[in-house]
């Protein structure tokens, strides 16, 4: 199995916070989506070959469980893997860490449809990116989100 890589760094600013003084949840989601692409793109998905294609990416279920807050300041790491390539599927983990304790803010598992743009129905994934996620699967605990 395969290791969780890298696919997202950066901070926590003041206008990602709510009145509770902490990021709030969009801004978590749209940390998991940046990183999402990443990972996309370390097995074939890269923005040029879906248009290239005429095919595209479609979340259809997102669990995040959230573990610590995130401050102003506070420096993340997103670390992701695929759990499973599944014909027109790929199921996956984000992992979101504060850099400076190594504390676990908040997971995140996807499942994302392989689709055609036009006709918006699901199409199978391209054979060398179904190999490259299956190649690159991860053995991870998603039991607690």
């Amino acid at each position: 199995m395969a290791e969780l890589v890298e696919t997202y760094r950066g901070a926590c600013y003041p206008w990602h916070c709510d009145h509770m003084g902490h990021m709030n949840v969009m801004w978590y989601v749209g940390k998991f989506d940046e990183a999402t692409w990443a990972l996309f793109a370390t097995v074939g998905l890269t923005g040029a070959v879906l248009r290239g294609a005429g095919t595209g990416m479609a979340a259809v279920s997102q669990r995040i469980a959230y573990r610590r807050e995130v401050h102003p300041g506070d420096l993340l790491a997103i670390r992701s893997g695929i759990l499973e390539a599944r014909g027109k599927s790929l199921r996956f983990v984000h992992e979101m860490r504060d850099v400076a304790s190594g504390e676990v803010s908040a997971l995140c598992e996807l499942t994302a449809l392989h689709i055609d743009t036009a006709r918006r129905k699901a199409v199978p994934l391209p054979d060398d990116v179904a190999a490259r996620a299956s190649a690159a699967a991860v053995a991870y605990d998603t039991s607690s989100l």
